[in-house]
């Protein structure tokens, strides 16, 4: 390698580290991650990865402790999270599903992203919702709302939860603008630097990230196909004495798992043998053609709090989330609103939101959609399985598959060569704690219509791994 090319790789391998630090993703004392597992997130050789560590040390941001690894010395001032030669060169993280997909070029392909397209969606309904909208009190248009939330759709949410045997009043229930706000909100309220977190492995990447920007440790729980395995949950509760549990409900991301009553009750048993507060994401819950144990309904609120939001089945451009829970923690997170976001999710959002929910329209939309996505998963699992995909479960519904690699193939190389074709993938470690899952992808079957997706994963599967990563594979 030439001295000028060296150059820019080693500076786009600092400005990762450094934008990770800045974004506060590694906080002062973690551990970097190792030569040879970064240097194959990001498509470079272990020496530039070496030397830009080196370079670091020398700066001051990290250090080297002998035969255990580098760790950040201290916080850097916030510095742009992109590094030089643009967004590709960043590692693959927690981050890098989402900036790919939410900063793709419109003409991308995102069988990697987690939402539906816009024709899969009630868009005549929200149009409908935003004209009686347009027809309501002004301050509907303009003011800021009460602390809690929209009453009217408080208790809609409310009159469904009590459907599944969840008896609440309106009054448990929070609105804020997104359900990762309504986490954050929680994480908030109840976490302290150094606390740790137990979470699925794999979980939703975003969990991971969220959690990262709280300074807390995360400790993985393994997946079953009936969801956490209560015997190693159980140990790492023992073991790590977590302060929250944060999980999905219904249909798991990325895995597609479904909870069974006996792991319910397990985990609910464990949780409070050790006084564990669990926060269950309900977002998938409309997907399901019948409903599965929630953690929420069997412990009545007591110990497991709610969140949700409408951008997987109505639309993510309307924010609009949720937080179910006992009324002491709806009091405190309500102060947090406030100081963080001042008000809940705005009037007009959760008007468009009651207006689509009320009617009959989003009962048959769901109907059909579920009917959709079943014939989506059996196809496209169906071709994936072709060329040599293998898929961890058959989803209860959902439109997530979470398959492994033919012949152990390295996910984040996959990905990374898809997106310089202008397809996005999520590569399985993005979701995986421990890192486990480098081998695996998540695949959104309602974004995998188009035949460039096939012709890409096909060319992407033709093409060896470079020495790099096959070398960091085996070490």
């Amino acid at each position: 390698m030439e001295k000028g090319a060296r150059g820019g790789r080693t500076g786009a391998v600092m400005a990762t580290i450094r934008g990770r630090i800045a974004a506060g993703a590694l906080v002062a004392g973690d551990r970097l991650p190792s030569i040879r597992g970064l240097a194959a997130g990001m498509g470079v050789s272990p020496s530039t990865v070496a030397e830009a560590y080196e370079r670091l040390a020398a700066e001051g941001l990290v250090r080297a402790r002998p035969g255990s690894g580098v760790f950040v010395a201290r916080t850097a001032a916030p510095l742009p999270l992109a590094p030089p030669g643009g967004r590709m060169e960043r590692a693959i993280d927690p981050f890098w599903v989402s900036r790919q997909s939410l900063d793709a070029d419109p003409a991308a392909l995102k069988p990697g992203c987690g939402w539906l397209p816009a024709d899969w969606l009630p868009t005549e309904a929200i149009r409908r919702a935003l004209r009686g909208a347009a027809r309501a009190p002004e301050a509907v248009l303009t003011d800021y709302g009460t602390a809690q939330g929209s009453l009217p759709l408080r208790r809609l949410l409310a009159r469904q939860f009590a459907a599944e045997g969840l008896d609440v009043g309106p009054d448990a229930v929070l609105l804020t603008a997104s359900g990762t706000q309504g986490l954050d909100l929680v994480c908030r309220l109840l976490l302290r630097p150094g606390d740790t977190v137990l979470v699925d492995d794999p979980c939703y990447f975003n969990f991971r990230a969220l959690l990262a920007a709280h300074r807390v440790a995360v400790a993985g729980v393994p997946m079953t196909p009936a969801g956490p395995d209560p015997v190693r949950f159980a140990d790492l509760a023992d073991r790590h004495r977590p302060r929250l549990y944060v999980t999905n409900a219904a249909i798991h991301n990325p895995t597609g798992a479904s909870l069974s009553p006996a792991v319910a009750h397990r985990i609910l048993a464990a949780a409070a043998a050790h006084d564990m507060t669990i926060v269950e994401d309900e977002i998938f819950a409309d997907f399901e053609p019948e409903p599965s144990p929630r953690l929420a309904t069997l412990d009545g609120l007591e110990r497991v709090l709610r969140i949700g939001s409408f951008s997987k089945t109505l639309s993510a451009s309307v924010r609009c989330g949720y937080v179910a829970a006992r009324s002491d923690w709806i009091e405190g997170l309500i102060d947090l609103q406030i100081a963080t976001n001042f008000a809940a999710a705005g009037p007009l959002a959760a008007a468009i939101v009651h207006e689509t929910l009320s009617g009959g329209g989003y009962r048959r939309h769901m109907e059909a959609l579920r009917r959709r996505l079943a014939r989506a998963r059996r196809d496209v699992g169906g071709r994936l399985e072709e060329i040599g995909f293998r898929p961890w479960t058959v989803p209860r519904g959902g439109f997530n598959l979470w398959c492994e690699l033919p012949d152990g193939r390295d996910a984040a190389s996959l990905a990374r060569f898809a997106a310089e074709a202008g397809v996005i993938l999520a590569p399985g470690d993005v979701f995986s704690p421990s890192g486990g899952a480098g081998a695996f992808m998540r695949f959104n079957a309602a974004q995998m219509s188009d035949e460039r997706v096939w012709a890409t994963l096909a060319r992407g599967l033709a093409r060896p791994d470079d020495e790099d990563q096959t070398a960091a594979r085996r070490s």
